[in-house]
C-alpha cells in the first residue's frame, strides 16, 4: 500500500453484453478457456495498484462468482441502472471504507490492459487530477444516416479508453454532483462537469474494447499464439455386476449386468476426468475423490468430470478435443454414441463435434473379451498459458 493512501482499480462489470453475441454478459465469456473478466484482473496486477474491486449487476453473481472463484477479491459492489450510477455506487462503497487515495476505474470489456498505460495514469495524477489514456483518429471521419455526409475534421479528435484514473475525492465529489445525463458513460465528462482538469496520455490499441462478435474473434486469434498445447490420458476398467443398467458417458444404459465401482462406474467419464487432469498436470480422480471417502459411493461421475473441468479452467485453459475408446462385448455402444457425446459436451461447454466416442473389442481375448467387465481409454487436447 502507498503510504499516502491506496490505490484501487474500480472495474465495472455490469453490462450485458448484448452487441457480441453469445448466451450469457461479455465480461463472463471464456476467452482461451479464461473469462474476459479474469484477464482483465491478471491485467489490474501491477505495483501501483493496492486492491481490486468490482462493480456487477444485480443479477450477475452468480456468474461473477464463477469467474472469479480462483481470485482473492473482496464482494463485489451491485451497480446502478446505468454505468454512472454503478461508478457513483462503487465510489460510495470506497468512500465507506476509507483509506482510498487514487482510483483507476476501468470497463472491465477492456481486459488486455498493458502495464504501461498505468505507469502513464499514475505519474500523470502526480501533476493534475485526472488522467485518460487516448489513441489518435486515424479513419476519416463523417456524418452519416443511409447515404454518407459530410466529412468531419479529425484534427485534435482522440479516442478515449480507460482506465481513467482519478484524485479519489475529486471523482467522488463530481460523481455525487453530476445532473447530466443518466447514462454518461465516461467518467472523465463526470470530472469536467464539475470543473476538473483531466490530463490526457497515450494509450494502447490493446485496449480496445470487446463490444462485437468480431473482437472476440480477433482476441482469440491474439491469445492463441500466447497457448502450449497439451495431452492427457486416462484409463479406467470396472468389472460387470449383478444389476439391471450401467452409466456409460453419463447415459443410463439397460443391461443384463451393472459396472461395480464405488461411485456409479462410469468408465468413460472416469476416463475423461482422469485425461483432463493429466493434461493440466493435476493428479488423478483418485486424488480428488478417493474410493475411501464414503461420501462419494453412488455419486455421479458427471460430477467428477465438471471438478476436472473447473480445474483446467481455473488455470486459464482451454478444452479443444476429447476422445474415448470403449472396450467391451457388450452392450452395444453404437446406439447410445450420440447422446453419450452430447451429455459430455453438455458438462464440458463444447460443441459436439469436439467430442469423439469410438468402441472396439479384443477380438474375445482379455477380461472384456471374456465379458467380465468394461474399459475406456480417453484422450484430452487442452491448451494452456504458457506460464502454466
Amino acid at each position: 500500500m502507498n503510504a499516502e493512501g491506496k490505490t484501487v482499480a474500480l472495474v465495472v462489470a455490469g453490462g450485458s453484453g448484448s452487441r457480441s453475441g453469445g448466451d450469457m454478459p461479455k465480461q463472463y465469456r471464456l476467452l482461451a478457456g479464461k473469462s474476459v473478466l479474469g484477464h482483465t484482473i491478471d491485467h489490474l496486477r501491477h505495483p501501483g495498484i493496492d486492491a481490486v474491486q468490482m462493480v456487477v449487476a444485480a443479477g450477475h453473481r452468480q456468474s461473477y462468482e464463477e469467474s472469479v472463484a480462483s481470485y482473492p477479491l473482496p464482494a463485489p459492489v451491485i451497480g446502478g441502472q446505468t454505468r454512472q450510477q454503478s461508478v457513483r455506487n462503487g465510489l460510495e462503497h470506497l468512500a465507506a471504507e476509507g483509506g482510498v487515495a487514487r482510483v483507476l476505474i476501468h470497463d472491465a470489456a477492456r481486459p488486455f490492459l498493458p502495464a504501461t498505460v498505468i505507469d502513464r495514469l499514475l505519474r500523470a495524477l502526480e501533476e493534475r487530477p485526472g488522467a485518460v489514456p487516448v489513441l489518435p483518429v486515424a479513419d476519416s471521419l463523417a456524418s452519416a444516416s443511409h447515404t454518407l455526409g459530410d466529412t468531419v475534421q479529425r484534427q485534435g479528435l482522440v479516442r478515449v479508453q480507460t482506465p481513467q484514473a482519478f484524485d479519489f475525492a475529486s471523482i467522488l465529489s463530481a460523481h455525487r454532483s453530476w445532473s447530466g445525463l443518466p447514462d454518461c458513460g465516461d467518467d472523465a465528462q463526470v470530472a469536467r462537469a464539475a470543473g476538473f482538469e483531466v490530463a490526457t496520455v497515450e494509450g494502447d490499441s490493446r485496449l480496445e474494447k470487446l463490444t462485437y462478435a468480431s473482437d472476440f474473434a480477433l482476441a482469440e486469434l491474439r491469445l492463441a499464439g500466447r497457448m502450449t498445447s497439451r495431452t492427457g490420458m486416462g484409463l479406467d476398467v470396472h468389472a460387470f455386476t449383478p444389476g439391471d443398467h450401467l452409466w456409460l458417458g453419463g447415459v443410463r444404459i439397460a443391461h443384463d449386468r451393472s459396472l461395480d465401482g464405488h461411485s456409479d462406474a462410469d468408465v468413460v467419464l472416469h476416463a475423461v476426468t482422469d485425461a483432463l487432469l493429466g493434461a493440466i498436470g493435476d493428479g488423478d480422480i483418485g486424488v480428488h475423490f478417493p474410493p475411501s471417502d464414503p461420501q462419494w459411493r453412488d455419486a455421479a461421475s458427471s460430477a467428477f468430470l465438471s471438478h476436472a473441468f473447473a480445474r483446467v479452467t481455473q488455470r486459464g485453459g482451454a478444452i479443444d478435443h476429447i476422445d474415448v475408446t470403449i472396450i467391451c462385448e457388450a452392450p452395444r455402444i453404437g446406439p447410445h454414441r450420440d447422446a453419450m457425446r452430447a451429455n459430455i459436451a453438455g458438462l464440458l461447454g463444447l460443441p459436439i463435434g469436439r467430442i469423439s466416442i469410438k468402441a472396439t473389442t479384443t477380438e474375445r481375448l482379455g477380461f472384456t473379451g471374456r465379458g467380465e467387465g468394461i474399459a475406456a481409454q480417453a484422450v484430452a487436447t487442452v491448451r494452456l498459458p504458457e506460464e502454466s
